[in-house]
């Protein structure tokens, strides 16, 4: 009873969304306060039925309601129960009704902390993210109900996929809904200012905590994901530039962008059709990434499903609101005049360079991952686009990111001196080199992308302390001026930092990795890479709802045991699917990477071995990009932005 419940309450909460969406619209644009009010408890109401719904939802996996058609095919009784919840959103009709709960959260938030919005701009808002969510509760309701009953049920259900029964998975798809739909926010926010006709200093200020919030969900997010790829799949890697794996990052170089030229907008009231539109095509790339998952049109280990119907209805969703958000923007374009001028020597131009080096590099990623479609489609020619092509078009642009990152962020506003912006990184520049430098004798004749990361992430990590340094001023009470600095400066430097180094790990991996591939017999110690190890045994046994062959291996150095290592095969009879558990053992300088294979016919076991430098690192990185999008939502101005509303401000006139 309580499922029937839930699937009324989506219902319910449907037609809520329908009325938000048009009531509060007509109320703005003919002034009507009463219908403008609509939007707020329309906007609570939606989010508490969706909740209720997806809570139903969630009570029949734990209880393993076989009734259900999508517990069934989901779920199983001997599931440890953390996956069972996790089974909720491991599948494409729970992960929608998610992504609709997220739709409907970030609605209601903007009704109940948006109070010092105009009026009018908080009913277009509002307006627009229910019309977001009409589309997606149509689509769950016509395509893919959740809440479907079957007639007989069966004794017990066929198990969630075994590469999704894994702490990383069961965290990874909420963090990344709530970067995609935190930009669905950011393109209500774009199109609401569209159609009141007006983008000032006020809406930047107002767009920046819902684009930062977006940006550090999606941080969190892949990094989760990279890091289950990298010990889960077994492949050895942090980032495989899969589809699926593209799709969470061709936004987030997007959100980045969007978030700095929020910024121009915020401080100069610059570059407003060019923030309009990334805002819009942000959102479009999220679109995008959930017709790659959930369309069947490109494979990948971890897409959702392999459904056209259903990858048409996605598609139709996005054509209506990229196809009308930017006609509207082409509308509108002409009247965003922009009121700062600035100078080709300044932090306007250093953010514009940032925009376009993340705008093209997001463009690469997409021209990658769509061209082997294309060249079917078009050339009838099967094509594959891997790593190798990434790494040498995406690259360059990272590099020169990384190369203005410090200089952009000590040059002044209008307009700067690059000598007398370049003065206080010199010394920073010559201690870059020669890390760099010497990164490159340590490791006597080979690639050179270790000492470039090196060189680029020094540059990087010591421009922001030099920056946080110049912002305390001279003389006494420097320390005292460092602490009251706003967090949103301490958040930049956090994250900026984070960027360095990631870049470092990411260099470092890819640069000096090792790898080995053997067949080790018991007893019988082999080498790689300085270390020594050694296979004691092979056990099988019975997990929870798995069989598992496990290695236990002996890990030393320099003859002193370090660690007990106990790489891990499973196999799901259920789901009659095997997987590998890497054994790892992790350190800040290295990892050492162990996966079992199979037992050869002449004796002994297959055993790969990576050492991996520097890998932590990039999960290190990723962490303190996070923490510094925490660190900026937390200052005090986001939190009153309308304070920033400038008074002199006039409406651009509509036409």
């Amino acid at each position: 009873m309580i499922t029937e419940f839930g699937h009324f309450a989506l219902i319910l909460a449907f037609i809520v969304a329908i009325v938000q969406m048009i009531v509060p619209l007509i109320g703005a644009h003919n002034r009507w306060p009463a219908w403008m009010a609509v939007a707020e408890p329309a906007a609570t109401a939606q989010f508490w039925l969706t909740a209720f719904s997806f809570g139903a939802l969630m009570y029949a996996f734990i209880v393993s309601d076989f009734s259900l058609q999508l517990v069934t095919l989901n779920s199983h009784s001997a599931k440890p129960m953390l996956y069972k919840i996790s089974g909720t959103w491991g599948n494409h009709e729970g992960s929608m009704l998610l992504w609709v709960l997220i739709v409907t959260l970030f609605g209601a938030m903007a009704a109940w902390f948006g109070g010092n919005l105009p009026p009018t701009l908080r009913a277009r808002v509002l307006a627009v993210q229910s019309a977001i969510a009409v589309a997606f509760f149509a689509f769950i309701l016509f395509t893919s109900n959740p809440f479907i009953r079957l007639a007989v049920p069966p004794f017990d259900g066929q198990d969630l996929n075994p590469l999704l029964q894994d702490p990383g998975l069961a965290f990874h798809p909420p963090f990344l809904y709530l970067g995609y739909v935190g930009l669905s926010m950011t393109f209500s926010f774009a199109v609401g200012a569209l159609l009141e006709g007006r983008v000032d200093a006020a809406w930047g200020r107002w767009v920046r905590p819902w684009t930062l919030a977006a940006w550090v969900f999606l941080t969190i997010g892949i990094a989760l994901g990279s890091w289950w790829a990298y010990y889960e799949l077994g492949w050895g890697g942090f980032w495989f530039w899969d589809p699926v794996e593209n799709a969470s990052f061709m936004p987030w170089l997007l959100a980045a962008a969007l978030l700095h030229s929020a910024i121009v907008v915020e401080k100069r009231e610059a570059l407003k059709s060019w923030t309009i539109l990334l805002a819009i095509l942000a959102f479009g790339f999220s679109l995008i990434g959930t017709f790659i998952v959930r369309s069947g049109l490109l494979t990948s280990v971890h897409a959702f499903a392999n459904d056209p119907e259903r990858g048409v209805f996605i598609l139709m969703i996005m054509a209506f609101f990229m196809g009308g958000a930017l006609l509207l923007f082409a509308f509108r374009a002409s009247t965003m005049e922009a009121k700062g001028v600035f100078g080709v020597v300044s932090r306007e131009s250093a953010l514009v360079a940032n925009n376009l080096l993340l705008a093209v590099s997001c463009f690469v990623v997409f021209v990658g991952t769509m061209w082997p479609l294309i060249a079917e489609m078009f050339f009838d020619r099967k094509l594959s686009v891997g790593p190798p092509f990434f790494n040498m078009a995406f690259s360059p642009f990272m590099l020169v990111l990384g190369l203005i990152l410090p200089i952009g962020s000590a040059m002044p506003w209008k307009r700067a001196r690059m000598l007398r912006a370049m003065r206080p990184l010199k010394y920073v520049f010559i201690l870059a080199l020669a890390i760099g430098g010497l990164v490159f004798a340590m490791q006597t004749g080979r690639t050179l992308l270790g000492p470039i990361g090196m060189f680029l992430a020094a540059w990087v990590v010591m421009g922001t302390i030099v920056d946080l340094a110049q912002r305390t001023g001279r003389g006494p009470g420097r320390l005292a001026r460092l602490t009251r600095l706003p967090r949103a400066d301490w958040g930049k430097m956090i994250a900026h930092a984070g960027l360095g180094v990631t870049i470092m790990g990411v260099s470092g991996l890819m640069a000096w990795q090792q790898e080995d591939i053997q067949v080790a017999q018991f007893g019988e110690p082999f080498e790689v890479g300085g270390y020594t190890l050694t296979l004691n045994e092979v056990v099988r046994s019975e997990g929870p709802n798995y069989l598992s062959t496990t290695g236990y291996i002996t890990l030393s150095e320099n003859g002193n045991v370090i660690a007990q290592l106990e790489p891990e095969k499973r196999i799901y009879p259920v789901a009659q699917m095997p997987t590998t558990e890497a054994a790892i053992d992790y350190d800040l300088a290295r990892d050492v990477y162990v996966v079992i294979g199979d037992e050869q016919v002449g004796g002994g076991w297959a055993v790969r071995t990576y050492i991996k430098p520097l890998t932590n690192w990039i999960w290190i990185g990723c962490g303190l990009m996070s923490l510094g999008g925490l660190f900026s939502l937390s200052d005090r101005r986001f939190r009153v932005a309308a304070g920033a509303r400038s008074k002199s401000a006039s409406p651009v006139p509509a036409e």
